[in-house]
């Protein structure tokens, strides 16, 4: 195989999955104006259903914009030899292998964001403005990008340079060197996020004594689940968006619920979402998601090694001097399908998994106290009610909210 025929199969990869995204985008728009589902007659009105409505409008036409622009950037990108047009900026600040890439990864990174930064504004304080969620403020929107980026230079550059150290000390057997090292970091992230990571961004506060506290340390009881940490985070700080989530092993477990959560819902409808939340950590869901992530990588890496050290990889972007991350450019553009095709199937897990927890908080708590919670989260946060088929199959890692309400009542 040329290195021209390579490029010709990049390009057709990037244009097959944008066509068949606007495919699944367009499917689903024609759901947009369904009549108001029954078994939520009693959380909406007329108003809320069509504000709604409105909104799924206004995001479908916000995503064709802003894809199809991130699609001719690529495009133009790729056809004008711009890798090879950074690479060589790259190789003028240092000779050194992990260096350039570096600072071939952190101009393409930043340029990446900048150039999506308008469209990023747009969204949060005109779209999310509009509709009522936004919460942000232009210093705290600037301070995130700056900390995002700090932190993907400070561990995503750290984990890149050793993973291309690896790669020229050990030659092939680099994959699983990297594999080791993505595991132990995988593992720590999941342990310390919560401790490490959210506190740079948002303030964590323990639940304040008190009735939720007591029924949540109750319901606990009941399962034979010790649970020591809960934390409230300030998600009102950014949106009036609600969420709820469980992390980290042994003493770091917690739970973390968001103060709009505890705004939004009754006492017996949060209980119930931390319900749910334990049923994950009970039936071994987040164990299996953690191993199947560390699985996946190590695939991933060994597909890696099998084509990384082949210039071909490097002058299908028009570089003719090969490289690990010109290549590691390349392989992930060729690896899009695979990836699809492995975010399927964990899709499919991850639906499967969410029933499993609706059953474990129906079946040791109640039912009715979710499917209320559910709903006013729903409501609150606009999300579509009637979605196509296809689109909840390629997309959705939980089932539709009708479909977890009429697993709920059975």
């Amino acid at each position: 195989m040329t290195a021209q025929t390579l490029f010709y199969i990049i390009i057709a990869i990037i244009l097959f999955n944008f066509i068949l995204d606007k495919i699944l985008d367009a499917l689903n728009a024609k759901h947009f104006n369904d009549a108001l589902p029954k078994p939520v007659e009693d959380v909406y009105d007329a108003e809320e259903y069509k504000k709604s409505q409105q909104y799924k409008a206004a995001r479908y036409r916000f995503g064709i914009i802003s894809s199809t622009f991130s699609l001719v950037v690529t495009l133009t990108f790729l056809i004008l030899d711009g890798f090879e047009f950074v690479d060589n900026m790259a190789r003028n600040f240092t000779d050194n292998p992990i260096g350039i890439a570096l600072i071939f990864f952190g101009i393409i990174v930043i340029g990446s964001d900048l150039l999506s930064l308008p469209f990023s504004y747009y969204s949060t304080f005109v779209i999310e403005e509009k509709f009522g969620f936004n919460k942000t403020t232009l210093k705290v929107f600037i301070f995130d990008k700056i900390k995002g980026w700090l932190l993907t230079g400070i561990v995503g550059g750290g984990i890149l340079a050793l993973v291309i150290w690896f790669y020229h000390v050990t030659g092939d057997n680099f994959w699983l060197y990297a594999w080791g090292l993505m595991a132990v970091f995988t593992l720590f992230m999941n342990m310390f996020y919560s401790k490490l990571i959210v506190p740079l961004f948002n303030k964590q506060t323990p639940l304040d004594s008190g009735n939720l506290r007591d029924k949540i340390s109750e319901y606990a009881k009941t399962v034979g689940f010790k649970l020591d940490k809960i934390f409230v985070i300030d998600g009102s700080k950014r949106s009036t968006k609600a969420n709820a989530y469980f992390s980290g092993f042994g003493k770091e477990k917690r739970v973390t619920l968001y103060d709009t959560l505890i705004n939004d819902l009754e006492e017996d409808e949060i209980v119930a979402v931390l319900a749910h939340e334990v049923g994950h950590y009970k039936k071994k869901h987040i164990i299996f998601n953690l191993f199947a992530s560390i699985l996946l990588t190590g695939f991933t890496l060994y597909i890696l090694s099998l084509f990384i050290s082949n210039p071909i990889m490097s002058e299908a972007l028009g570089v003719s001097i090969p490289s690990f991350h010109i290549g590691l450019i390349a392989f992930l553009l060729l690896y899009a399908p695979i990836s699809a095709l492995t975010g399927l199937i964990m899709n499919l897990f991850s639906r499967a998994f969410e029933y499993q927890a609706d059953d474990f908080a129906k079946n040791t708590y109640k039912a009715e106290p979710l499917i209320k919670a559910l709903k006013t989260l729903s409501k609150n946060s606009l999300s579509n009610l009637t979605p196509h088929p296809a689109y909840v199959f390629v997309h959705y890692s939980h089932p539709t909210l009708l479909q977890r309400i009429k697993n709920l009542r059975q």
